[in-house]
């Protein structure tokens, strides 16, 4: 028998545990371990809550937790609980699929000032994750800069647009909603160093921002190459400026009081402030042939008392995995860290790709384990993972546990929502049998 333990219980882990059920058959036991008792990671932390379409996904993840050679351990954390060494020596492999649950920082003067958050720490908010459930961002505010020019971004800038009403069929947390409901909202930037042709949105994210009931998107018309250069733009990269155009095109509906402005070519320099943020100081660029931003030596500043970087995320460093400081990922040769040490998602290859992109790679990990891995070698698996947790006085929570919590989640839904997130970590645990 091969005893498999996946530290993650996000898509990639998910993934990666399907391929396993599927490469190995009947002789494989696969534990998922994760910090939370709830299990999905950015499926339900992480993807806007107003896109439950690709929520749904957490479905299939479903029947591989069910699949009775499938294990979820929750509220466990690997590092802090119990050590990787020892989740080794009973596992004949541990295949990490932690994510990147950390913001990158801008590098920036000012960024430490109250009102500066990363965009995984204010998706968090919104979305419930218990570690940020408290965060409070300050929406008393009536300009708000978003940093990034991915998809990201683009989230909160929409979910910062959006009315009350359209956001009332979403899972965003009630604490969210209320306090979205009653900011001072008028103009969000989304701050770009580079320029339309180098955006990283997808043709979804940058439509959506055309069909919000309070808020228009608007581009400044000089910030556009001239059109005959789209003909060379892969077809994904020429539909997002085609829409980049019409809003350029359609200036400002001033039937719509907020205004979510896309400040392409410029680079934040520093963040003012004194007690907290006021303002934002960005240079001006341009971009070479090769799409590099160089400042143009034009600057400005910004009034704002809210700023959102989204510019990247990195993996926590774990004791007894070589780390990759400067990608900010695990040090892997595709996927193989030591032997009966493994890494596949954002812990692989770095917070790129979308959700679909981690089934290949989930895939391949495994392929490499069957192929090229130790052979089982007898280890206890789960029974010596629970003995040793015990032995710690530490409860893990199962996945029974989890649809008690998504059951008492849904009856407590507001009227066309889906469910209403429970966020306090002892009211998750309440609701747990161990």
């Amino acid at each position: 028998m091969r005893h498999i333990a996946i530290i993650g219980s996000g898509p990639s882990g998910f993934y990666a545990a399907e391929a396993a059920l599927k490469a190995f058959g009947p002789e494989v036991r696969i534990d998922i371990l994760d910090r939370l008792p709830t299990p999905y990671g950015l499926i339900r932390a992480g993807v806007a809550p107003d896109h439950q379409s690709i929520k749904a996904v957490s479905r299939r993840y479903e029947a591989v937790a069910k699949d009775p050679r499938v294990t979820f351990i929750g509220s466990v954390e690997v590092g802090r609980d119990i050590p990787l060494s020892e989740v080794r020596s009973v596992y004949d492999d541990v295949v990490l699929a932690v994510g990147a649950p950390e913001d990158r920082k801008l590098g920036i003067s000012g960024e430490e000032l109250p009102g500066v958050f990363g965009s995984g720490a204010f998706v968090g908010w919104y979305n419930g994750h218990p570690d940020f459930a408290k965060l409070s961002p300050p929406l008393d505010t009536p300009t708000i800069v978003v940093i990034g020019n991915g998809n990201v971004a683009i989230d909160c800038a929409r979910v910062l647009a959006k009315t009350a009403a359209e956001l009332a069929s979403s899972d965003i947390a009630a604490h969210a909603l209320s306090a979205l409901a009653n900011s001072a909202l008028t103009d969000v930037h989304i701050l770009g160093r580079r320029g339309p042709y180098q955006a990283s949105f997808t043709l979804k994210e940058i439509g959506e921002l055309g069909e919000l009931e309070r808020a228009t998107p608007i581009v400044q018309p000089s910030d556009l190459p001239d059109a005959e250069g789209d003909a060379a733009l892969e077809t994904g990269q020429r539909r997002v400026v085609e829409v980049l155009r019409r809003f350029a095109a359609a200036g400002p509906d001033p039937a719509k009081p907020v205004k979510i402005h896309f400040d392409f070519f410029h680079r934040p320099v520093r963040i003012l402030g004194t007690n907290r943020v006021e303002g934002i100081e960005v240079a001006r660029t341009q971009v070479d042939a090769a799409g590099n931003p160089t400042d143009t030596g034009e600057q400005r500043i910004l009034s704002c008392g809210l700023v959102i970087a989204a510019v990247g995320y990195r993996s926590s460093p774990l004791e007894g995995a070589p780390f990759d400081t400067r990608g900010g990922r695990f040090a892997n040769d595709a996927g193989r860290i030591d032997d009966g040490l493994w890494c596949v998602g954002w812990a692989k290859r770095g917070p790129s790709g979308t959700i679909g992109t981690n089934r290949p790679d989930g895939f391949a990990v495994i392929d490499r384990i069957k192929t090229e891995g130790l052979p089982a070698s007898g280890k206890a698996g789960r029974a010596g993972l629970l003995a040793m947790l015990k032995q710690r006085g530490i409860k893990p929570t199962t996945f029974a546990d989890w649809e008690a919590i998504d059951r008492a989640e849904v009856a407590a839904a507001r009227p066309g929502a889906p469910r209403e997130k429970i966020v306090e970590m002892a009211k998750l645990r309440a609701l747990c049998s161990a």
